[in-house]
Protein backbone atom coordinates (compact mmCIF):
# COMPACT_ATOMS: atom_id res chain seq x y z
CA UNK A 1 0.00 0.00 0.00
CA UNK A 2 1.35 3.40 -0.74
CA UNK A 3 2.31 5.61 2.02
CA UNK A 4 0.82 9.03 1.77
CA UNK A 5 3.57 11.84 2.84
CA UNK A 6 3.05 11.54 6.50
CA UNK A 7 4.97 8.18 6.30
CA UNK A 8 1.97 6.47 7.43
CA UNK A 9 -0.25 3.79 5.82
CA UNK A 10 -3.65 4.81 4.58
CA UNK A 11 -6.14 2.87 6.32
CA UNK A 12 -7.53 0.11 4.64
CA UNK A 13 -10.86 -1.12 3.85
CA UNK A 14 -13.68 0.14 1.52
CA UNK A 15 -15.06 3.86 2.37
CA UNK A 16 -17.29 5.58 0.86
CA UNK A 17 -18.13 9.29 0.78
CA UNK A 18 -21.83 9.99 1.27
CA UNK A 19 -21.61 13.73 1.50
CA UNK A 20 -21.17 15.38 5.12
CA UNK A 21 -20.41 11.42 6.22
CA UNK A 22 -18.38 8.85 5.39
CA UNK A 23 -19.38 5.12 5.30
CA UNK A 24 -15.96 2.66 6.05
CA UNK A 25 -16.55 -1.37 5.82
CA UNK A 26 -13.37 -2.84 7.29
CA UNK A 27 -11.77 -5.96 9.04
CA UNK A 28 -11.17 -6.08 12.89
CA UNK A 29 -7.09 -6.19 11.59
CA UNK A 30 -7.25 -2.83 9.30
CA UNK A 31 -8.37 -1.18 11.77
CA UNK A 32 -5.95 1.55 13.83
CA UNK A 33 -5.59 1.30 17.45
CA UNK A 34 -7.55 4.44 17.58
CA UNK A 35 -10.37 3.91 15.70
CA UNK A 36 -10.60 0.82 17.95
CA UNK A 37 -11.18 3.08 20.96
CA UNK A 38 -13.09 5.20 19.49
CA UNK A 39 -15.54 2.31 18.68
CA UNK A 40 -15.20 1.07 22.20
CA UNK A 41 -16.17 4.73 23.73
CA UNK A 42 -19.02 4.67 21.57
CA UNK A 43 -20.26 1.39 22.81
CA UNK A 44 -19.48 2.04 26.36
CA UNK A 45 -21.88 5.57 25.88
CA UNK A 46 -24.64 4.15 23.57
CA UNK A 47 -25.36 1.21 26.70
CA UNK A 48 -24.26 3.73 29.40
CA UNK A 49 -21.73 1.37 30.62
CA UNK A 50 -23.54 -2.12 29.92
CA UNK A 51 -21.27 -2.91 27.12
CA UNK A 52 -19.13 -5.55 28.96
CA UNK A 53 -15.06 -6.96 27.96
CA UNK A 54 -16.82 -10.23 26.69
CA UNK A 55 -19.17 -7.71 24.65
CA UNK A 56 -16.75 -6.19 22.98
CA UNK A 57 -14.52 -9.36 22.65
CA UNK A 58 -17.88 -10.84 20.81
CA UNK A 59 -17.51 -7.68 18.11
CA UNK A 60 -14.15 -8.36 16.87
CA UNK A 61 -12.47 -10.76 14.73
CA UNK A 62 -14.87 -9.83 11.36
CA UNK A 63 -16.07 -7.11 9.10
CA UNK A 64 -16.93 -3.64 10.46
CA UNK A 65 -19.12 -0.88 9.24
CA UNK A 66 -18.36 2.95 10.94
CA UNK A 67 -19.69 5.88 9.98
CA UNK A 68 -18.23 9.56 10.37
CA UNK A 69 -19.30 13.05 10.54
CA UNK A 70 -17.54 15.88 11.52
CA UNK A 71 -18.45 15.22 14.87
CA UNK A 72 -16.29 12.20 15.02
CA UNK A 73 -17.40 8.24 14.60
CA UNK A 74 -21.48 8.40 14.36
CA UNK A 75 -22.39 4.93 14.09
CA UNK A 76 -20.98 1.28 14.58
CA UNK A 77 -22.13 -1.92 13.27
CA UNK A 78 -20.51 -5.72 13.04
CA UNK A 79 -20.60 -8.99 11.72
CA UNK A 80 -18.62 -12.15 12.68
CA UNK A 81 -18.34 -15.83 11.85
CA UNK A 82 -20.65 -18.11 14.16
CA UNK A 83 -21.84 -21.43 13.59
CA UNK A 84 -25.67 -22.55 14.22
CA UNK A 85 -26.72 -25.73 13.82
CA UNK A 86 -30.15 -25.97 12.38
CA UNK A 87 -32.17 -29.54 11.62
CA UNK A 88 -28.81 -31.49 11.96
CA UNK A 89 -26.40 -28.80 9.82
CA UNK A 90 -24.08 -26.72 10.66
CA UNK A 91 -24.93 -22.88 9.13
CA UNK A 92 -22.15 -20.57 8.61
CA UNK A 93 -23.79 -17.77 10.11
CA UNK A 94 -22.86 -14.00 9.79
CA UNK A 95 -23.65 -12.54 13.35
CA UNK A 96 -24.39 -9.45 14.50
CA UNK A 97 -22.79 -7.38 17.06
CA UNK A 98 -22.00 -4.21 18.38
CA UNK A 99 -24.47 -2.13 16.72
CA UNK A 100 -24.59 1.52 18.41
CA UNK A 101 -25.26 5.10 17.43
CA UNK A 102 -23.97 8.28 19.06
CA UNK A 103 -26.71 9.89 20.97
CA UNK A 104 -26.86 13.47 19.07
CA UNK A 105 -26.93 11.55 15.28
CA UNK A 106 -29.83 8.66 16.20
CA UNK A 107 -32.97 9.07 14.47
CA UNK A 108 -31.17 10.30 11.41
CA UNK A 109 -30.79 6.65 9.45
CA UNK A 110 -27.74 5.76 10.59
CA UNK A 111 -28.72 2.85 12.06
CA UNK A 112 -30.11 1.54 8.75
CA UNK A 113 -27.22 2.71 6.61
CA UNK A 114 -25.25 0.23 9.08
CA UNK A 115 -27.16 -2.20 8.93
CA UNK A 116 -27.88 -2.06 5.10
CA UNK A 117 -24.11 -2.94 4.97
CA UNK A 118 -24.17 -6.32 7.57
CA UNK A 119 -27.51 -7.40 5.90
CA UNK A 120 -25.68 -7.23 2.35
CA UNK A 121 -22.32 -9.08 3.88
CA UNK A 122 -24.49 -11.71 5.56
CA UNK A 123 -27.03 -12.45 2.53
CA UNK A 124 -23.93 -12.61 0.14
CA UNK A 125 -21.26 -14.80 2.44
CA UNK A 126 -23.26 -16.58 5.01
CA UNK A 127 -25.70 -19.29 5.25
CA UNK A 128 -27.88 -17.16 7.51
CA UNK A 129 -27.68 -13.88 9.51
CA UNK A 130 -28.53 -13.92 12.87
CA UNK A 131 -28.31 -11.21 16.12
CA UNK A 132 -29.70 -11.14 19.37
CA UNK A 133 -31.70 -7.75 20.57
CA UNK A 134 -33.31 -5.97 23.07
CA UNK A 135 -36.98 -4.81 22.90
CA UNK A 136 -35.32 -1.59 21.80
CA UNK A 137 -32.99 -2.86 19.03
CA UNK A 138 -35.97 -5.19 17.89
CA UNK A 139 -37.97 -2.09 16.33
CA UNK A 140 -34.77 -1.15 13.55
CA UNK A 141 -34.15 -5.14 13.03
CA UNK A 142 -37.94 -6.13 12.26
CA UNK A 143 -38.46 -2.57 10.48
CA UNK A 144 -35.84 -4.52 8.32
CA UNK A 145 -37.10 -7.89 7.94
CA UNK A 146 -35.11 -9.85 10.53
CA UNK A 147 -37.72 -12.11 11.89
CA UNK A 148 -37.96 -12.86 15.35
CA UNK A 149 -37.40 -16.92 15.89
CA UNK A 150 -39.74 -18.55 17.33
CA UNK A 151 -38.27 -21.89 18.50
CA UNK A 152 -36.10 -23.51 20.72
CA UNK A 153 -32.54 -22.19 21.79
CA UNK A 154 -29.92 -24.09 22.89
CA UNK A 155 -26.04 -23.85 22.92
CA UNK A 156 -23.40 -26.55 22.89
CA UNK A 157 -21.65 -26.24 25.89
CA UNK A 158 -18.26 -27.57 27.89
CA UNK A 159 -20.60 -29.92 29.35
CA UNK A 160 -22.57 -30.93 26.04
CA UNK A 161 -25.66 -29.24 24.45
CA UNK A 162 -27.71 -26.82 27.05
CA UNK A 163 -31.33 -25.38 26.40
CA UNK A 164 -31.43 -21.13 27.15
CA UNK A 165 -35.03 -20.56 28.00
CA UNK A 166 -33.82 -16.80 28.60
CA UNK A 167 -32.09 -16.15 25.59
CA UNK A 168 -35.76 -17.70 23.60
CA UNK A 169 -37.80 -14.63 22.21
CA UNK A 170 -34.25 -12.57 22.01
CA UNK A 171 -33.05 -13.80 18.46
CA UNK A 172 -33.76 -12.53 15.37
CA UNK A 173 -32.77 -14.52 11.69
CA UNK A 174 -32.34 -13.58 8.09
CA UNK A 175 -32.33 -15.95 5.45
CA UNK A 176 -28.70 -15.96 3.54
CA UNK A 177 -27.53 -18.36 1.76
CA UNK A 178 -29.72 -21.51 3.14
CA UNK A 179 -32.65 -20.50 2.93
CA UNK A 180 -35.75 -20.22 5.38
CA UNK A 181 -35.67 -22.05 8.29
CA UNK A 182 -37.96 -24.72 9.93
CA UNK A 183 -39.75 -22.98 12.81
CA UNK A 184 -40.36 -25.94 14.42
CA UNK A 185 -36.62 -26.88 14.44
CA UNK A 186 -34.03 -25.78 16.95
CA UNK A 187 -31.24 -23.57 16.77
CA UNK A 188 -27.86 -24.35 18.63
CA UNK A 189 -25.17 -21.92 18.49
CA UNK A 190 -21.73 -22.41 19.07
CA UNK A 191 -20.21 -21.58 22.95
CA UNK A 192 -18.55 -18.41 23.65
CA UNK A 193 -17.68 -16.72 27.02
CA UNK A 194 -20.19 -14.18 28.52
CA UNK A 195 -23.47 -14.40 26.67
CA UNK A 196 -24.36 -16.90 24.58
CA UNK A 197 -26.31 -15.22 21.72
Amino acid sequence: MPLPASGRARPSGTTRDTGAMTLRLAHTAELEPSELRAVRALLDAAFDGGFSDDDWDHGLGGMHVLVRDGAGLAAHGSVVLRRLRHRGRWLRTGYVEAVAVRADARRTGLGGRVMAELERLTERAYDLGALSASADGARLYTARGWQRWPGRVHALSPDGIVRLPDEEGDVYVRPGLAGPLDPAGELVFDWRDGDVT
